[in-house]
């Protein structure tokens, strides 16, 4: 066969869109290394979330890594996956400011972005605090020079922050008192384009989850491999401790007290006005019984 015959039946790469944090790397980069084999090539990209969100809202990557506050506005054009998921269980984003500061009712605050969950949540709880958006990168530094009162720290930035600030509250604290239940915070997850065949659909959900399984396997090399690569900003006691929080064995497919966490964060958000209807995270993930009762 000629090299021209290959390449016109070769499939179209599959794009694959994370964010540049620790977790998020580290659940995508047994794919990178080549630990596990793909149903088509991935071509992988490393955003930060809010940019992802407004790409999702844009249909611009097949897979991408998103708020899950944001998936119902997104809910026509792309499926949840059940994989490379990040949810708190009594930790998570935090609003902070500078020790002693009594912060007023219309707060000048920084947060990551419109449409990550930290952001939804704040804003129930806050509703008169004065917000504006960054980079989560820069949240710390605004806080610092007095740019604005407090801000939302997000991804390892709430393992490490200047001596000078305080934890004025947990964002787990405004979710356990909105969801009434003891249920873990619903933080980020991926959704992928309804658009793409369900067969190859399946097929790319399937080897996301085992390259999330292989990962937490071989936690510790992989771990180091990124460590060694410069592939992630933070320290080796710092990486295992926010791998622990956020890229675990729970993060390999979703349970159903996961499934109902988010259920109740798309509920929430519903009676607060974020969304049009209520939905169910269950009737949007991709229907992998398909494959059965197509053999059947």
């Amino acid at each position: 066969m000629s090299t021209k015959q290959q390449k016109s039946i070769t499939p179209n790469p599959i794009t694959v869109a994370h964010s540049p944090d620790a977790d998020d790397i580290f659940m995508y980069y047994a794919v990178k290394f080549g630990w596990i084999s793909t149903p088509v090539p991935f071509d992988n990209i490393a955003l930060d979330i809010e940019t992802l969100n407004e790409a999702a809202l844009k249909g611009e990557y097949d897979v991408s890594a998103i708020s899950f506050a944001l998936y119902p506005k997104i809910r026509n054009d792309y499926a949840l996956l059940r994989t490379a998921v990040s949810f708190g269980e009594g930790y998570g984003p935090k609003l902070i400011k500078p020790k002693g500061k009594r912060l007023r009712r219309n707060f000048k605050v920084a947060l990551s972005g419109r449409h990550t969950t930290n952001a939804m949540l704040f804003r129930i709880a806050y509703p008169q605090a004065r917000i504006v958006y960054k980079n989560f990168l820069d949240i710390e530094k605004a806080v610092l020079s007095a740019e604005v009162d407090a801000g939302v720290l997000i991804h390892e930035s709430i393992l490490d922050f200047d001596d000078s600030l305080e934890v004025e509250r947990e964002i787990w604290d405004i979710w356990q008192d909105l969801a009434k239940d003891d249920l873990p915070l619903p933080l980020g997850g991926m959704a992928l384009r309804r658009s793409i065949p369900l067969t190859r659909a399946i097929a790319v959900e399937e080897a996301l989850v085992k390259a999330v399984r292989v990962a937490d396997t071989h936690r510790q090399t992989l771990a180091r491999m990124l460590l060694e690569r410069d592939l992630v900003r933070i320290d080796a006691p710092t990486l295992q401790k926010y791998l622990d929080l956020y890229a675990n064995e729970k993060s390999v497919t979703m349970d159903e007290t996961q499934i109902e966490a988010l259920d109740r964060l798309f509920m929430i958000g519903y009676e607060h006005g974020f969304y049009e209807c209520p939905i169910r995270a269950e009737d949007f993930l991709i229907p992998r019984e398909y494959l059965e009762a197509r053999g059947s």
